[in-house]
């Protein structure tokens, strides 16, 4: 670093993104990417407006915030477009958390959470999920901080029924309680149908993973008009045309692919089931993971030699050196022929050791 970083942040530790591989030869496993390419409709709405460059994107996302009104059933004022998911939860963390509200959430999660805490000097109150992950809803009872929960989970792939993130907004009648719901589509229920009975709850979602659009850079957050102005009044106070025109379009045209959108999810969830159950059949200890990713370890191999035995083969999966998750992985799931790969990699390893 140099001498002149603010003193402030000279300990602030970054999040470290999954790599990205310059050889397409490699099986990339490890940024729970969606194994399909977005619909047609998508990428003719991109080719539409990209002569339209030179002019800046309408700051407020309108024609994109009506579509996804129609599409959650909410109105345009409950929702706000943001540049991924990560820039909503950031806005979120911004507006509803300082140094005398902490941001409270589980110690297994994203990793942003943490991060973003200390960019801003959140203060932080950690709770440990219980030790088989998952999270006991009555630790979240009468906080009355800003809570951040991830459903399903990361990396653990676990979720929560909308009636538990519910009562967890209603014990905090005076904190904010945002659900992070990236992998919310692979086989969990969305909270979007809550926003209406408290007012204190904000939903925020990608198109990142279901709607095949991480290039893309698109998330909503949802909650009652006076949450969402809030953020919109970080939002023009850093980054007011944060949502390029190309993105706007092709949001706009994903909403109308309910057919593909479905049956790619099904055929995630599909292959995900399948290539759980290989993992098991091998020893492997797997969660019932309700996202695009499994989280497994096997006790034939330490996770990080397991890791770095994948790599050398050209699979990239993802490893948390951290006390409660140095034992696992987290394996994004591909295509079924994507996995028969990694499985037969797998194979491979463990029969040589």
């Amino acid at each position: 670093m140099s001498r002149y970083l603010s003193p402030t942040l000279q300990d602030l530790v970054p999040y470290t993104p999954g790599d990205i591989p310059r050889r397409r030869s490699v099986l990339k496993l490890n940024t729970n990417e969606n194994p399909y390419p977005p619909p047609t409709p998508v990428i003719e709405a991109v080719r539409r407006v990209a002569d339209r460059l030179q002019l800046y994107p309408d700051p407020n996302c309108l024609k994109l915030r009506q579509a996804a009104a129609e599409y959650y059933e909410l109105e345009p004022d409950q929702i706000m477009a943001g540049n991924g998911s990560d820039e909503n939860l950031f806005f979120a963390l911004r507006a509803f958390c300082d140094a005398g509200r902490p941001l409270a959430r589980p110690d297994v999660t994203y990793g942003c959470y943490g991060v973003w805490c200390g960019l801003m000097h959140i203060p932080q109150h950690i709770i440990p999920l219980e030790k088989d992950f998952t999270l006991d809803p009555t630790r979240y009872y009468d906080l009355n901080e800003t809570i951040v929960i991830a459903n399903p989970n990361a990396p653990t792939g676990l979720a929560l029924p909308p009636e538990a993130i519910g009562e967890i907004a209603a014990r905090n009648p005076d904190g904010v309680v945002i659900v992070d719901e990236a992998y919310v589509d692979f086989g969990a229920r969305s909270c979007v149908p809550l926003i209406r009975d408290h007012e204190n709850l904000l939903v925020v979602q990608t198109f990142s993973k279901s709607r095949q659009m991480a290039g893309a850079r698109l998330g909503f957050a949802m909650g009652n008009k006076e949450l969402i102005a809030d953020l919109e009044r970080v939002r023009n106070s850093l980054n007011p045309y944060n949502v390029n025109q190309m993105t706007q379009a092709a949001g706009i045209a994903s909403l109308q692919c309910e057919g593909y959108f479905r049956e790619t999810c099904r055929q995630v969830i599909e292959t995900r089931e399948w290539a759980a159950q290989e993992l098991v059949r091998r020893g492997f200890v797997v969660t019932d993971s309700r996202a695009n990713f499994l989280f497994a370890r096997t006790p034939k191999m330490l996770s990080r030699v397991l890791f770095r035995e994948l790599r050398q083969r050209a699979v990239l999966v993802r490893y948390f050196d951290e006390p409660r998750t140095e034992h696992w992985l987290r394996i994004t799931v591909g295509t079924k022929e994507q996995m028969e790969i990694l499985l037969q990699r797998l194979d491979k390893i463990l029969k040589e050791a």
